[in-house]
């Protein structure tokens, strides 16, 4: 499976895309039933779920149309980018990711600022801040009034 809007490429799309790997023996074909009890771990063997990801990057100031600009490109590149904030010298990256687990979400979003770097034209910034939380959780924080606010509206703005 390709990461891109239907009928969108990306200038680096040429050199590399994101594809699928078979699951395995470890992910059954369908769920588990609710009541599946977790194993020696404490997990479940549910397969991929949906993580909300929040990334915060920064460093030097660039000039401000140019982090918005490399932002968009990002957005273009990325299509799950649900928001992104951004000042002169540091930027905020809302979005969701489907991973098996924390530390799979947690790993592709660590790669996201570098690996787009070069072709979204982001300035050198380093990431500084990461978040990821389950779906659940998320929507937990946003019923009780607290947590990252929904991202809407979806798309790129100023801090």
């Amino acid at each position: 499976m390709r990461r891109a809007r239907p009928g969108a490429t990306s200038r680096g799309s040429a050199e590399r895309t994101l594809t699928s790997v078979a699951a395995g023996e470890t992910f059954p074909t369908r769920s588990p039933a609710p009541d599946t009890p977790p194993d020696s771990a404490g997990t479940t063997d549910e397969g991929p779920r949906l993580w909300h990801v929040t990334l915060s990057v920064s460093g030097a100031e660039a000039p401000i149309d140019e982090v918005r600009r490399a932002l968009e490109q990002l957005a273009h590149d990325h299509p799950f980018l649900l928001t992104s904030r951004y000042a002169a010298d540091h930027a905020e990256i809302r979005y969701w990711e489907e991973a098996r687990d924390l530390h799979d979400a947690a790993a592709v979003a660590l790669r996201l600022w570098g690996e787009h770097r070069r072709t979204s034209r982001l300035p050198p910034w380093e990431i500084v801040g990461l978040e990821v939380i389950d779906r659940t959780t998320y929507h937990q924080r946003i019923a009780a009034g607290y947590g990252p606010l929904p991202a809407t509206p979806v798309g790129i703005h100023p801090f």
